[in-house]
């Protein structure tokens, strides 16, 4: 098993983003998101390191302090220098591969990370980026004093150009001799692996992977947090759906029809009990309730209140679907299953789908109604009653 560590170099100073305290140390984002820049980055990698090294500015000994599960590192007077005490922080530990990462880049997708990381299988070295898409100019500088503008010199072309990204991911052995070879200054890791030479393939970067650097990248980065928290919460949302099991059985009485899931059927018996004793829709009922923990259709309607005597089913299946909905619940789905020798349900199936869809004001292709045999055994058998189970699937709407 590959053993990955993280390198988190957070030692600049970053003014250019303006604020009292350098930008990783700066809050970024609102509500659930917010959190320190350098917080973001550390939660975008703990799902896929082994270890995480922190390298700070000596200066931020204090700050780094509050910095949970990490190893702290003081960092150099340069990045290049920066990176290496990291890497340094790892040896003897049994690191395989690692991936450094500027901590300004906080809100890295985790596709990003894993891309390098898949790539590291077969490479010595691998970095996210983006292909150049704008056109490139060069610029000359104003020619007299008068003149406040940089001036367009010449164009260059883009063909095979990147915009380079972090984590940039390395063989642990590989990276660390190459680091501890160049002794100048560096506009990345890559940079110091290529002088080494080892090859670094390009792997898929992402819009979102973007360096905070000025003031006005922090109000883009909030905006993308906003947006990706109210994403989450619909999600959230949509992912909150119930489910409820009923269950339901009458006897056989004297009488020359029964109700099943609203629709009267000819037979030469009768279902016996305190409403109209439709087994098919007391059992959906007792589903939805259950689905949305809120009893049974005795408690909403005790049978020891002489108002609910002989009672339409379909004053109970409205209550439920109704309390659902005032809870903020839409019927997914549903599935009622009666349990009898006779009568033959087959042919009222349609009309019983069709009855409960239109009590529950709800599209027929949502309702299924079905029908099955005991084989003759039990009191379904000996056709001295009928059963019938249910199960409704609530949705948040």
């Amino acid at each position: 098993m590959t053993k990955t560590a993280v390198i988190i170099v957070a030692a600049g100073r970053g003014t250019r983003a303006g604020g009292t305290l350098p930008k990783q140390w700066q809050t970024l984002g609102g509500g659930r998101t917010s959190l320190r820049v350098i917080d973001h980055s550390i939660a975008r990698f703990r799902a896929h390191a082994d270890a995480i090294v922190v390298v700070h500015h000596p200066d931020d000994q204090d700050l780094a302090q509050s910095l949970e599960n990490v190893t702290l590192v003081s960092g150099g007077a340069t990045r290049a220098a920066s990176a290496r005490a990291g890497l340094e922080a790892l040896v003897g530990q049994g690191i395989d591969t690692v991936l450094i990462h500027d901590a300004a880049r906080a809100l890295i997708p985790s596709a990003v990370i894993e891309g390098v990381k898949d790539a590291l299988e077969q490479h010595q070295g691998a970095a996210p980026a983006l292909p150049v898409t704008d056109a490139l100019w060069r610029g000359a500088a104003p020619q007299n004093a008068t003149e406040t503008s940089n001036f367009v010199d010449g164009t260059q072309d883009r063909s095979g150009l990147f915009r380079a990204q972090t984590p940039q991911g390395f063989d642990f052995e590989a990276i660390l001799t190459a680091h501890r070879a160049h002794h100048a200054e560096a506009a990345d890791d890559v940079e110091v692996a290529r002088a080494a030479g080892i090859r670094v393939a390009i792997t898929q970067g992402s819009e979102e992977n973007f360096k905070i650097t000025h003031p006005e990248d922090f109000a883009r980065a909030s905006a993308l947090l906003r947006q990706k928290e109210q994403e989450t919460t619909q999600m959230d949302i949509r992912l909150d759906m119930r489910l409820g099991n009923g269950y339901d059985v009458h006897r056989f009485g004297e009488g020359d029809h029964v109700w099943l899931c609203g629709v009267k059927v000819p037979h030469g018996r009768s279902l016996q009990g305190h409403s109209d004793a439709d087994v098919g829709m007391h059992a959906l009922t007792d589903a939805i309730y259950g689905a949305l923990a809120r009893g049974d259709i005795g408690q909403h309607f005790p049978p020891s209140d002489p108002q609910w005597k002989g009672a339409e089913s379909h004053i109970f299946l409205r209550h439920a679907i109704g309390l659902a909905r005032e809870m903020g619940y839409e019927l997914m789905n549903c599935d009622v299953t009666l349990v009898c020798e006779r009568p033959k349900v087959g042919p009222h199936a349609q009309a019983m789908r069709a009855a409960l869809a239109e009590i529950m004001s709800v599209d027929i292709e949502k309702v299924s109604v079905k029908a099955t045999t005991s084989e003759r055994l039990g009191f379904t058998g000996r056709e001295e009653g009928i059963a019938s189970l249910a199960t409704a699937a609530l949705i948040r709407t």
